[in-house]
């Protein structure tokens, strides 16, 4: 007959079971966090997806925040509304003067 290990020798059988089954638990869950692909290489993978979803969302807010003033800027004023016209659609006032310089022939540059 087998000698019981000192630890163990007061322990039924029922609850070796019970302990061998924890303990195997115990190692499919570890195995599970550490090296299959579901576990910590997919938690660190996680983090870097959101920090760099965070940025691109930081970058999108400044982006809104701006267009957001230009559309309270030309709501509520005229000169933003004229100024954009200007650099756009080349508006001239009524009682301004549009000058147009063409370069003579032999200043332009080939």
């Amino acid at each position: 007959m087998a000698k019981a290990s000192p630890q163990l020798s007061g322990v039924s059988t029922g609850t070796r079971l019970l302990l061998t089954g924890l303990v195997l638990v115990l190692l499919l869950l570890q195995w599970r966090l550490w090296i299959s692909d579901e576990g910590w290489p997919e938690v660190l993978r996680l983090r870097s997806t959101v920090a760099g979803q965070v940025a691109d969302n930081q970058q999108r807010a400044e982006r809104n925040a701006r267009l957001q003033a230009e559309v309270t800027d030309l709501k509520g004023g005229f000169a933003a509304l004229e100024e954009r016209a200007r650099a756009d659609l080349g508006m001239v006032g009524e009682d301004e003067s549009f000058y147009l310089f063409i370069p003579a022939e032999d200043e332009v540059s080939p």
